[in-house]
């Protein structure tokens, strides 16, 4: 068995926000390995997560990033149950990061509940229309649709993106770990990007020319 020192457990500690004995437990379960053991801290701080979802969080903060030298702006409401931890450093850079997320990946919507049914039957329409095209057999045509719709809702929906800032994870879990650190429920409220230019008809290259020939009729 390993020798767990004090110095390991703080490392571990710092980088998960549990406590003291659930590190050295988890450090001795996996014989020092911190990455197992980080594993371990995930996965029990995870499932204590879900059990806050329930809490009503009405603080919180509204957070607003610009990227590309302001071609891309995105406003974030993050909430939380108090005005205590929606002060926090750990908070301010969840919703930060959050933001730059949605401005690099783009999602429609937050979590797969919020994808209207209309939506959701016209990408199965599209998948089905193209297995069959493709010579898909019938009986595997609906998996084949169920496959590309779970795909669909990992594309579009931000909960179950890969985090921006470690792809191993998804934004849900994320979020789920510094609800661990904080011992607090924390939901994303709202959420809307600007793209620069976005919606508009761009301009042909030879608009100007055009203009000019017109002013000399």
């Amino acid at each position: 068995m390993a020798n767990i020192d004090a110095k390991q457990v703080k490392e571990l500690r710092d980088m998960t926000g549990c406590g003291i004995m659930d590190c050295k437990k988890a450090l001795v379960e996996t014989d020092g390995d911190i990455e197992k053991a980080l594993k371990i801290l995930r996965e029990k701080g995870l499932a204590g997560a879900q059990k806050k979802a329930s809490r009503i969080a009405a603080d919180g903060l509204v957070e607003t990033y610009c990227h590309m030298g302001g071609k891309i702006g995105v406003m974030l409401e993050l909430n939380c149950e108090t005005d205590f931890v929606a002060k926090t450093e750990q908070f301010h850079e969840l919703a930060h990061n959050l933001a730059m997320h949605i401005a690099a990946y783009n999602p429609k919507y937050i979590r797969r509940e919020d994808v209207p049914a209309s939506e959701i039957e016209n990408e199965k329409e599209i998948a089905r229309t193209k297995a069959l095209n493709d010579g898909k057999p019938e009986k595997i045509i609906e998996r084949i649709v169920d496959g590309n719709i779970e795909k669909y809702f990992k594309a579009v929906c931000l909960l179950e993106q890969p985090w921006v800032m470690d792809d191993s994870m998804t934004v849900e879990n994320a979020i789920k770990e510094v609800v661990v650190k904080t011992g607090e429920n924390i939901q994303i409220r709202r959420f809307v990007r600007y793209e620069k230019g976005e919606g508009l008809q761009k301009r042909e290259d030879n608009f100007a020319d055009e203009v000019m020939k017109q002013a000399q009729q």
